[in-house]
């Protein structure tokens, strides 16, 4: 059971630069996030047309990752970013399992989260009992929100509690409740996202205030996934 009765995290995806930009929020703030890397694309430049309007999709390069993250977390987000629903199963195991062992070696700690790459449907139980029997792979994220602060029984499916960019209104309206939660057991606040995403609408001012709002509350454990998900 968790020591806390409250905490919040943050789930990021992509290993983009725009990250470097959400981590001196986060840092502002006191919070904590976990960054989820496709190794495989590191150093690699492109672009991506989102709702008509066109983002930078630049990863940083190897060396760079430990320094850009120091202090959150790293996890893996497999080394391609395929929809693991349509591999083999050996192809599975592989783009989950390298890209932990890589990006373990360049944080200089054992990664142990991910979270499943691509929109849709993006994992099923195949690929979920593939992850638990072959990899070391402890908890893994996908993209359905449920909007709720609930602990949940399997962190290989763990529901995040809301998407930054589903409604910046939606995401206050979560982050007050939660604040409001008079909690008699454990609640977790799990908020996820691309930092790409706040380049669309420049919605960046916007997440700060989030930010500030759900910050400095000593009634609540701020942390990593690892952290909240896994507390020692």
């Amino acid at each position: 059971m968790p020591a806390f009765k409250k905490a919040v995290t943050f789930s990021y995806d992509d290993g983009v630069t725009q990250d470097q930009r959400l981590i001196d929020i986060f840092d502002r703030y006191g919070l904590k996030c976990t960054f989820n890397i496709n190794s495989g694309l590191l150093g690699t430049a492109n672009s991506l047309l989102r709702e008509d309007v066109t983002v930078a999709h630049v990863k940083p390069r190897a060396c760079e990752v430990r320094n850009i993250y120091k202090g959150h977390e790293i996890a893996a987000h497999t080394l391609t970013h395929p929809r693991l629903c349509s591999l083999p199963d050996e192809e599975v195991i592989r783009q989950v399992e390298e890209d932990r062992l890589a990006l373990s070696e360049l944080a200089g700690y054992e990664v142990v989260g991910m979270a499943y790459p691509g929109g849709g449907t993006n994992y099923d139980s195949r690929v979920v009992r593939l992850i638990r029997e072959h990899t070391k792979i402890k908890y893994a994220r996908t993209i359905i929100s449920n909007n709720s602060f609930d602990l949940q029984d399997d962190l290989l499916e763990f529901r995040p509690t809301v998407y930054h960019h589903e409604s910046m209104p939606a995401l206050f309206e979560v982050g007050k409740r939660f604040l409001a939660t008079e909690a008699s057991a454990p609640q977790i606040l799990y908020v996820w996202g691309h930092a790409y995403e706040f380049d669309i609408h420049n919605t960046w001012s916007q997440f700060e205030d989030f930010c500030r709002m759900i910050s400095g509350h000593p009634d609540i454990f701020y942390g990593t996934n690892r952290e909240v998900l896994l507390p020692d």
